[in-house]
């Protein structure tokens, strides 16, 4: 798997604040990598090193295998970049906002300059708003319109700083889409506090806290503690008998066992998923005495797993 952007104890610090600690990261190419803190965490320092708007303090960091400070310029010229609050000339329509930009990177002839631009404004679902000036475009639109911009030059990366930010759930939806569209294209890096967009988007997340990376994989494994998967179900019936069949199973760590309401919630922890899914619900099933419903693989919300984090982060700070 081709790796687009590593950190090796990237810092950054301004005098006796350290705004972030050495930071080991490893970004794959188009994945859709969601970056997580709370406010003050360095989640926007990192960014900024990565762009080369600043410079470390002490380690390193490469993109596409190039040095973010020796070679900032031409990894920029391959990287697109969302600000949290883009801004516009409000008099401009998004048509010529975006062949302004594509005169940044291209220099024609014009008819391959109106063919991207007519690209974008496809891609983002503002096709028939791109002859109005912007300053009639929603936050949506505008938010949208930045996501355009930043992909006009064909980047291999995309750079994403709250890109979902106080938008209503229907513009929320609409960027989600969009970025899942993008990683065809290219590798998606975003910062968010909306817990629940990660979830839905991202296939690797990173938490940044107090300027440590205090958790950073696949999010199914992240969301399984990393360690250990669960499933869950509800059992009627002798319920002494569905974990002595749990129970008896080489692949089987442990069974918890808790009333719930006319029936019984099982945990059955399990170390081969291969094997479960194959196995498990079948074995079950196939007692007469049993009845199993509601079941699945057990996950936590990764807001359970943020709120850990950050409220451990601060009490250790203490």
């Amino acid at each position: 798997m081709t790796t687009v952007i590593q950190t090796k104890g990237l810092s950054k610090s301004y005098g006796n604040v350290d705004a972030l600690k050495p930071v080991d990261l490893t970004v794959s190419r188009h994945a859709i990598f969601g970056f997580l803190g709370p406010n003050g965490a360095g989640k926007t320092t990192l960014m900024k090193l990565l762009l080369g708007l600043i410079q470390p303090t002490s380690g390193s960091a490469a993109i596409f295998g190039k040095d973010i400070v020796k070679d900032s310029v031409e990894i920029r010229s391959r990287v697109g970049y969302l600000p949290q609050e883009p801004r516009f000339y409000e008099f401009m329509t998004a048509r010529q906002t975006l062949d302004f930009t594509a005169r940044f990177f291209f220099s024609g002839p014009q008819h391959a300059i109106d063919k991207r631009v007519n690209e974008m404004l496809g891609l983002v679902g503002l096709s028939d708003k791109a002859d109005r000036p912007i300053k009639g475009f929603s936050g949506g639109e505008r938010q949208r319109l930045g996501i355009a911009q930043a992909q006009v030059n064909y980047p291999e990366l995309l750079i994403l700083d709250e890109p979902a930010a106080a938008l209503d759930p229907l513009g929320r939806r609409d960027v989600l889409n969009i970025m899942e569209r993008l990683r065809e294209h290219a590798t998606i890096f975003y910062s968010t506090h909306i817990l629940d967009d990660v979830q839905q988007v991202s296939d690797t997340v990173a938490i940044l806290n107090q300027g440590e990376l205090a958790a950073h994989g696949n999010i199914n494994t992240l969301l399984n503690g990393g360690q250990h998967t669960v499933y869950t179900m509800d059992v009627q019936g002798d319920v002494a008998r569905a974990k002595e069949i749990a129970t008896s199973q080489p692949w089987v760590v442990r069974v918890e066992a808790a009333p719930q309401g006319t029936a019984t919630n099982m945990l059955v922890t399990v170390s081969d998923e291969t094997a479960a899914n194959t196995q498990l619900l079948r074995l079950l099933m196939a007692d007469e005495q049993l009845v199993v419903s509601n079941y699945g693989r057990k996950t936590v919300e990764l807001e359970d797993i943020f709120v850990n984090i950050v409220e451990g982060g601060e009490n250790d700070s203490k």
